[in-house]
């Protein structure tokens, strides 16, 4: 993240008016997909990028005209002159330290995961459903909201073929699967990887499990009620037709465990600024990432190719998030530096705030920055009577415990609220679309997530957030 400092080349805090770039690129993905004459050009991951490139570069110039000082996270400051020294370490902050370590995570679980084939095809009642999303629930933290995705998404959508009524399953899938099963371990959601990067324990997060299992069985419970009254308005004719239509359960590239574990053994231990467990070795800049390439790659040479062609894998879904959020990393460094400036000044000082305060902004600045922007700020308080962690790397040294779980909360559970508050979410959208699930658009998805999860989280404030 990038914080201006004071000096001759500070330029203060920039208006909020240069926060249209980012505005913009949102407005794009909303409306281009509703509107008759932009629905098909948008269709095209490379128009996509075009649009995202645009509004990137808009801001560059901003930036290339402005020169001030920078620090990365608290650590050492360094002052960069107008021009291109201030474009290149823009680039550098959004690219290379925040984009490509998401979209190399996101692409490895993506690929990996795309070689493992769950065969079969059960009766779609709502047990079956509801068993699915909760296995669902428990692997995101495991292998990762997006390898959790990519593994039961076709599965849950084949089960579900013969059924008219399954929208909402793939809304609540994205809730629980792509989103709020992610909390207990860093390799879970990239918000809570990159605290891990920050200083946060590895295992801290297990801490989280109340919070967790409290979301995932009121999830669960409100999904089967749905799911019960959606099925018993299924077509007699739809339902004789899934119940005869069934396959065992199998599983195929089994190959592909091992790759995933090693993608989250390279997470969890392959970070630059920490020894490596048991040495006083550093890994090299990016051997994280270079791993996780590599353990790509092994996965597709050793599994074979009709696995993935029986696995309906393609690039597509996870091209749409990379094209989108190369854009939305750049634009959104000006309303982030905005938060960098004022945040202290919010008077945000109980969990709860940061609860919210953390999970309004994850819906719409997706939840890892946005992680990134709320854990600085924790980190220059000091309230009254609340537990530090220390070692962290804040202004501080420290953060408060309370805020640090309102913080991780509200970034995981609410980057449920819209299709850009999580890197999976738009996968799974764009995959249940290519089996011809007519989904929500942003805005529709949207009263999804307003009637379902902001009650919920409303009530999660009352049984675990009270001051």
């Amino acid at each position: 993240m990038i914080v201006p400092e004071s000096g001759p080349a500070a330029s203060g805090c920039p208006s909020l008016l240069w926060a249209w770039p980012f505005v913009a690129l949102l407005l794009c993905i909303a409306l281009f997909p509703l509107l008759r004459r932009t629905q098909h050009w948008w269709e095209h991951n490379r128009n996509k990028l075009v649009v995202a490139l645009l509004l990137a570069a808009v801001t560059l110039v901003y930036y290339g005209f402005r020169g001030y000082g920078m620090t990365a996270h608290g650590s050492e400051t360094h002052e960069v002159v107008a021009g291109w020294p201030t474009v290149q370490a823009v680039l550098h902050h959004a690219v290379i330290v925040e984009y490509f370590p998401f979209i190399v995570l996101l692409f490895s679980l993506y690929v990996i995961a795309g070689g493992l084939v769950v065969r079969g095809d059960i009766p779609a009642t709502p047990l079956t459903n509801t068993t699915i999303l909760a296995i669902g629930s428990v692997l995101a933290s495991a292998i990762g909201t997006t390898g959790a995705s990519m593994v039961l998404i076709r599965l849950l959508l084949k089960t579900n073929a013969e059924r008219k009524r399954k929208v909402h399953t793939v809304v609540f899938f994205i809730f629980l699967v792509a989103n709020v099963g992610g909390l207990l371990l860093p390799t879970g959601d990239p918000p809570l990887f990159l605290g891990y990067l920050l200083g946060v324990d590895f295992l801290w997060t297990l801490g989280l499990w109340r919070e967790w299992l409290f979301m995932i069985a009121v999830l669960l419970a409100v999904y089967f009620v749905w799911d019960t009254w959606a099925y018993r308005h299924e077509a007699a004719a739809d339902i004789e037709l899934d119940r005869t239509q069934v396959q065992p359960l199998r599983v195929a590239g089994l190959v592909n465990l091992l790759w995933l574990t090693g993608v989250v053994v390279a997470v969890g231990t392959l970070d630059p600024s920490k020894p490596f467990p048991g040495t006083q070795w550093h890994a090299w800049p990016h051997l994280r990432e270079g791993v996780q390439l590599l353990l790509v790659a092994l996965s597709l040479l050793t599994t074979p190719r009709a696995l993935r062609v029986e696995n309906q894998f393609n690039y597509v879904a996870i091209g749409e998030v990379a094209c989108l959020f190369i854009g939305i990393f750049i634009t959104m460094q000006v309303p982030i530096e905005i938060l960098q400036i004022k945040g202290p000044t919010l008077g945000l000082t109980q969990g709860w705030q940061f609860f919210w305060a953390a999970g309004v902004l994850s819906g719409v600045l997706d939840n890892a920055p946005t992680y990134v922007v709320y854990f600085a700020t924790a980190g220059t308080l000091t309230p009254p009577g609340q537990e530090l962690m220390h070692g962290v790397r804040t202004i501080t040294g420290s953060i408060p415990i309370p805020l640090l779980i309102g913080i991780s909360c509200g970034a995981v559970f609410m980057g449920a609220n819209t299709y850009i508050g999580n890197g999976p979410n738009f996968m799974v959208k764009t995959i249940a679309e290519q089996a011809g699930v007519k989904m929500p658009s942003f805005f529709g998805y949207m009263l999804y997530s307003g009637l379902v999860l902001i009650p919920l989280f409303v009530l999660l404030t009352l049984v675990f957030f009270r001051a």
